[in-house]
């Protein structure tokens, strides 16, 4: 799986909007700075994810972003779908959408089988966890196998 530019710069302005005092936006400009991200490309993701009810905005001088609920409702998964779309889809299509003939037959349940360890992990682990560095059990697990560090 590629984790696009989009989902890693989402992901990280969620963690950081969750740092805020409850009620309290954080201007973008803020955001891009703490986490060295480019601030229009982030507005743009801000925008994605005002659309799917992650984020909420509010303007004026005291204005700025600020997420829609709490950090611990909001998954790592739902921000990577706010803006990016599904999880595992291959060539657009959802997998079990999929069919292939002969020796490639049982390759969507492969497919089905990414999907489903994708959401293992990333429905598994609130915003607020990742904010407050309280990753849960099977993800430290998964973190410390030597082969996950491995680059292949």
């Amino acid at each position: 799986m590629r984790i696009s530019a989009k989902a890693d710069y989402a992901v990280r302005a969620a963690a950081e909007l969750a740092l805020a005092a409850p009620g309290t936006p954080t201007k973008g400009e803020q955001i891009a700075n703490r986490q060295e991200v480019p601030l229009k490309f982030l507005e743009n993701i801000l925008g994605a994810m005002r659309t799917a009810g992650i984020v909420n905005t509010r303007r004026g001088a005291e204005g700025g972003y600020l997420l829609a609920r709490p950090a611990k409702e909001i998954t790592v998964a739902d921000v990577i779908r706010a803006v990016d779309g599904p999880l595992a889809a291959v060539r657009g299509e959802p997998p079990e959408a999929l069919a292939y003939p002969g020796a490639a037959e049982h390759l969507v349940e492969v497919w089905i089988a990414v999907r489903s360890s994708l959401r293992a992990v990333l429905e598994r682990i609130t915003i607020a966890d990742l904010a407050s560095g309280r990753l849960p059990a099977n993800v430290r697990r998964l973190a410390a196998e030597p082969e996950a560090w491995q680059r292949r």
